[in-house]
């Protein structure tokens, strides 16, 4: 089980999707804030700058990633000044750029952490499986019959970002040292493989090999939660994936999140999201 890529899929909503662009000095394109989807954007050929509404310029070269987890509202341009493009007239810039919707409600714990804007450099032997993955997707963007392969490609390249990330910067609190801790990421690996089992303070300080006492301090201390709160919102999480993305019962949706009865789950469904889970379900699909 990989926690963090269980996570992502959880927030994860609709079908992801990318796009390769040249552009020519001068240049700028603005992308508006969007409160349900993150966004990147790979630098292939040239360089440009990142814009973010309100933030610091970012100079991005060949290789660079740059990556938005809310898709904070930003520009792209081959120079930081708004009305004065400094680029040499006619130098070309191509980008890998792609979206992904995510359930900002529903936002995962490792996720939150990240900052606004993450900028990962291209440096030689670094965060090899997310290069490989950008020089993959890039291939298959520009073959006319590889689309059936881009969406898969995508989530593969959204879990390398965020592993590249939590790679380049240690932390002792939060989801990065948990994913760093081999007995907290034990307890969440179980938590994430049976959301439906009956775990309890003991048997998950089992699975981390601690006892009682230390892991229930030791997971709250990192994770700023106790095991089972957090185990409750996880349960709440794929109950609301299962609801908005099959069609199964709602009674087989409360036995797989943990719960014997089909009324005592749609009580904690509906003080967690404020809706009943069918209420839940068909406001998705109308959404849809």
């Amino acid at each position: 089980m990989d926690v963090l890529s269980d996570a992502v899929a959880a927030m994860r909503t609709g079908v992801p999707h990318s796009n390769r662009t040249l552009a020519r000095a001068p240049w700028r394109t603005h992308f508006p804030a969007s409160g349900n989807s993150a966004g990147f954007h790979v630098v292939l050929q040239g360089s440009c700058w990142l814009l973010p509404d309100g933030g610091e310029p970012v100079h991005l070269q060949v290789g660079d990633v740059a990556f938005l987890p809310r898709s904070r509202g930003h520009a792209l341009a081959d120079s930081p000044g708004a009305a004065n493009p400094g680029g040499e007239p006619g130098a070309e810039t191509v980008l890998l750029c792609g979206a992904y919707a995510l359930d900002s409600a529903r936002e995962h714990p490792a996720v939150a952490e990240l900052p606004d804007v993450i900028h990962l450099p291209a440096r030689v032997g670094q965060y090899s499986p997310l290069r490989a993955a950008i020089d993959l997707l890039g291939h298959e963007v520009d073959t006319r019959d590889g689309s059936g392969a881009i969406a898969p490609l995508l989530e593969v390249l959204l879990l390398f970002l965020l592993r590249a990330w939590h790679e380049a910067h240690p932390a002792d609190s939060g989801w990065v040292a948990a994913l760093r801790d081999p007995a907290m990421y034990a307890a969440l690996a179980a938590i994430h493989s049976e959301p439906g089992a009956p775990w309890t303070v003991g048997s998950l300080a089992a699975r981390a090999g601690l006892s009682r006492s230390v892991f229930a301090q030791r997971f709250t201390a990192t994770l700023g939660t106790g095991p089972l709160t957090y185990l409750t919102w996880w349960r709440m999480t794929c109950a609301a994936q299962l609801l908005r993305d099959t069609d199964e019962l709602v009674r087989v949706v409360a036995e797989r999140s943990g719960y014997t009865s089909e009324y005592a789950f749609a009580k904690a469904f509906k003080r967690e999201f404020g809706v009943a889970p069918g209420r839940f379900r068909d406001q998705g699909r109308t959404a849809a």
